[in-house]
């Protein structure tokens, strides 16, 4: 499995419409995509639900990076770049993952993320739940070992009483299967 989402920040006066509009119309088309287990629509609004930007970040956890490859390579990220331009894709490794059976029912994601600090062991480092993790629909802890980051997205259904300071909640507009 591999995780990917590039963040697209718009300006604050954005009329988030359009990308409501642009999901509305085009979500579906990576239903049933190869090799996708999920794509979450996601959007973050200026002002609302302790955002401070206005953004557009899509994230997929793919069975294999054939699909993704697909994705990328064979026409249908050239939307991204018609609309946004040049983007850069994070890529993650599914380190845990668990989806409720009505997951497809999450509103909402929070992100927890952060640095993967140096020392001399891996085992027990410093990635761990949120407290009302239990509480939610889904659940998926990622890694990358080139920048030693770390990033956990939790999904609800509805929007959780908790915030992370200075992290993105989400607002899920579509999810594919």
């Amino acid at each position: 499995m591999i995780e990917m989402q590039y963040k697209i920040i718009l300006p604050r006066n954005y009329d988030m419409d359009i990308i409501r509009k642009r999901v509305q119309d085009n979500g579906h088309k990576t239903d049933g995509f190869p090799g996708l287990l999920f794509k979450a629509y996601l959007i973050t609004e200026a002002n609302k639900n302790g955002n401070a930007y206005n953004s557009y970040a899509p994230l997929y956890v793919w069975n294999d990076t054939q699909g993704m490859n697909q994705f990328i390579f064979e026409g249908f990220y050239d939307n991204i770049l018609d609309s946004f331009g040049w983007q850069h894709i994070q890529i993650g490794i599914p380190l845990s993952i668990h989806l409720a059976k009505d997951f497809k029912k999450s509103r909402y994601v929070l992100e927890n993320s952060g640095d993967i600090p140096e020392s001399p062991s891996l085992v027990g480092a410093p990635i761990k739940l949120l407290e009302n993790a239990e509480e939610s629909l889904g659940r998926l802890c990622l890694y990358n070992p080139d920048k030693w980051r770390f990033s956990e997205f939790y999904f609800y259904e509805e929007k959780p009483a908790v915030a992370i300071t200075g992290h993105p909640m989400y607002e899920i507009l579509h999810i594919s299967h």
